[in-house]
């Protein structure tokens, strides 16, 4: 898919003045054994902002734009990242109970873009992705999600394992998919604080985060088949959890 022009920013210090003013940013493609000051102060303040950075040959950035790019350009980003602490924050504080929605290798824009509509639908109030194997949040993510990723909070981190310890912090339990479990979907509590893993179709949510849940549930099928795609299961999970906070209220 072609890349916009707009949608680059390219060369070294255009890039870190956007990095400085806070501009949401995808991905950095930086050109492999590059060197210079500017380039530590871009890489400090993309460690700063959760931001990954790509190592490439420099045929890879000719590739995407003729302008002189110095080593380096950015994917600009169509939505605003923000902080997992400060989303939970702001959730708790406007008397709302938190129900978030973490992805685990789930790479598909389009499936990705499909959950953040099911999510705002639903009541959710975040979606909690990595900052590494992730797509960018481009056009075809926005179209997916009928504009509702410009209506729930993006929240970027560099570790799952860490947000779900920030998540048990605050409270909130973890609820995670697994084929094999005893509990059916229905028969989980999510009118207190959760947040439900969600993971790639074919291999799952990793073991090690897995571990770190607080309840495993499985979805009943009719027929015994693989399983439901990944932005459908959300989709029932997520009508569950507002079907019984609505029931509470």
């Amino acid at each position: 898919m072609a890349i916009k022009q707009s949608a680059l920013i390219i060369g070294r210090q255009p890039l870190v003045e956007a990095l400085e003013t806070g501009r949401p940013i995808d991905k950095i493609l930086m050109q492999k054994n590059i060197s210079g000051e500017s380039i530590a102060a871009i890489r400090e303040l993309a460690r700063d902002k959760n931001i990954p950075i790509q190592m490439v040959p420099p045929e890879k950035l000719h590739s995407l734009t003729r302008a002189n790019h110095q080593g380096v350009l950015a994917f600009a980003a169509l939505v605003q990242y923000m902080d997992l602490q400060q989303v939970i924050d702001h959730v708790v504080s406007s008397g709302a109970v938190p129900l978030f929605v973490m992805l685990d290798g789930v790479t598909d824009v389009r499936n990705i873009g499909a959950i953040a509509r099911s999510a705002h639908c639903c009541g959710a109030q975040a979606l909690v992705i990595p900052d590494k194997g992730v797509g960018a949040l481009n056009e075809e993510a926005m179209k997916s999600s009928a504009g509702a990723l410009e209506h729930i909070h993006i929240c970027r981190v560099n570790s799952l394992l860490k947000a779900v310890d920030t998540l048990h912090l605050n409270g909130i339990q973890v609820f995670t998919s697994e084929m094999r479990a005893d509990k059916k979907v229905y028969e989980l509590q999510f009118q207190d604080p959760c947040c439900i893993i969600m993971g790639d179709e074919g291999k799952g949510v990793q073991p090690y985060l897995a571990k770190a849940a607080d309840a495993f549930f499985t979805i009943p099928m009719a027929n015994k088949f693989d399983s439901f795609n990944v932005s459908v299961a959300t989709g029932i999970v997520l009508y569950e959890a507002m079907k019984q906070r609505i029931e509470k209220a």
